[in-house]
């Protein structure tokens, strides 16, 4: 039945002299679909936390735990998918993987935006998010598989960074995206059904982009063309490898791995504390307008922007390839921006915008840098798996809580609990990288 998701089969290799100019054009464009088509995930991601001031002023007989429940169940439902979702786009083709789940998330939206009743019961905005947040588990995987073929371990840090601003680009415009929508139809609904009718645009574009593997399209692997191999390298890495061998073989037995996908816990946690709650916390408990929480949500993003591509260059040049050292120091700063935003109780928006530019810049440079190392450590075919499993840590035990436990302790402790909660968050995610301080990548290590 989903026959179209296989693994594109090998292509005759192309002669030596098309290799080259082929590998490069090729490269390029499969960056641009994974990217695009991944920023596009997050235009239709979080609409419902810009959407829950409007909800309290029409429906006020929610809380604001019950509605950061409804994140909550978006949150669940990504971790899980994005975990098992990362098995099975280990054995399928990411040109229709990744187009597919976000056109799913594109109709879950419309619904959001078109059907007002929906939001009269608090079961079915849980179920519907519950649905978005499976389908938006159907984006990173395909796109850290692509990665893992397409680009080899030694420059993957770079390549990986660079990819990583798709969270960003998306994260900023979805604010700005919604805010044209709203303007346009006059109507808070817009911040769903618009950004989903730009989204499905994306999702067709990155299906002309994206191809599968190199060998797909008549190439080398990227460990020949770029003479980049790990020590144990062998024809086995081009295998496609069985579930049982994903799971027990590569992903369940690495202690690494656990510990990192721990720290992406607390340090989801954060960025989702954070960046979830800015339109609420800042029209809510501040009294600006969505314009303004706007330009906040977005200024937030785009200073990652910088500062995860700066993160992941250090690990790949200062640190020479070990990811836990540029995390620590980058959460840091990260732990200061976060207790400047939280002491600005009373004080004029530009503090708040230039403490959340501190945290934003800083804290995806470790979220970047956690997927990365899952890559590190396993053979490229089970890379999706691997980045699910630590994305299934993060959402599931760091961003589900970020939903309904803020919520609950805003409702009971105030904000400045709010604050206290995260900044413990970012000395655990300090603690668990620690116990990876001597991991680097392989092929890096063999090489010096």
């Amino acid at each position: 039945m989903f026959a179209f998701l296989k693994p594109a089969p090998h292509a005759p290799r192309l002669p030596e002299a098309q290799i080259d100019p082929v590998y490069r054009r090729l490269r390029l464009q499969v960056f641009a679909g994974i990217f695009f088509g991944y920023a596009a995930y997050y235009l239709v991601r979080k609409n419902f936390s810009l959407a829950i001031p409007d909800i309290l002023k029409d429906y006020p007989q929610y809380s604001k735990a019950e509605l950061g429940t409804v994140g909550t169940a978006l949150s669940f439902a990504y971790g899980f998918s994005k975990f098992l979702m990362g098995s099975i786009s280990d054995r399928s083709n990411p040109r229709w993987f990744l187009p597919l789940g976000l056109l799913l998330s594109c109709a879950v939206l419309m619904v959001f935006g078109l059907v007002k009743e929906v939001y009269l019961s608090l079961t079915v905005m849980i179920v519907l998010q519950a649905l978005n947040g499976w389908f938006n588990g159907m984006g990173w995987a395909p796109c850290g598989k692509t990665l893992a073929h397409w680009f080899s371990v030694k420059e993957r840090g770079t390549a990986l960074s660079i990819w990583n601003v798709a969270h960003n680009v998306g994260g900023a415009l979805v604010a700005t995206i919604a805010l044209w929508g709203v303007t346009m139809f006059h109507d808070w609904g817009a911040k769903f059904y618009f950004n989903a009718m730009v989204s499905t645009a994306v999702a067709i574009a990155a299906f002309i982009l994206i191809r599968d593997t190199p060998q797909s399209c008549g190439l080398p692997p990227i460990e020949e063309y770029k003479n980049d191999y790990p020590p144990n390298y062998s024809a086995e890495h081009e295998r496609t490898f069985t579930f049982r061998e994903i799971f027990f073989g590569h992903v369940f037995n690495n202690k690494l791995l656990w510990a990192i996908a721990t720290a992406n816990a607390f340090v989801y946690f954060v960025r989702y504390g954070v960046v979830d709650w800015i339109p609420t916390y800042l029209q809510t408990a501040k009294n600006f307008s969505f314009q303004q929480s706007s330009t906040a949500w977005a200024c937030f993003e785009w200073s990652a922007v910088p500062g995860t591509i700066l993160c992941g260059w250090m690990s790949d040049k200062v640190f020479k390839s070990r990811r836990a050292p540029a995390t620590i120091l980058f959460m840091i700063p990260t732990l200061l921006g976060l207790i400047a935003y939280g002491l600005n109780r009373n004080g004029p928006l530009w503090i708040d915008v230039t403490a959340l530019i501190t945290i934003g810049f800083f804290i995806y440079g470790p979220v970047m840098l956690i997927g990365l190392q899952a890559l590190d450590m396993v053979p490229k075919k089970a890379a999706g798996t691997a980045a699910g499993f630590t994305g299934f840590f993060g959402y599931v035990f760091g961003s589900a809580f970020a939903g309904t436990g803020v919520g609950w302790i805003a409702d009971h402790w105030g904000w400045g609990g709010v604050i206290v909660t995260m900044g413990i968050c970012c000395v655990l995610t300090m603690v668990f990288s620690a116990l990876t301080l001597g991991h680097k990548a392989e092929s890096a290590a063999a090489g010096e």
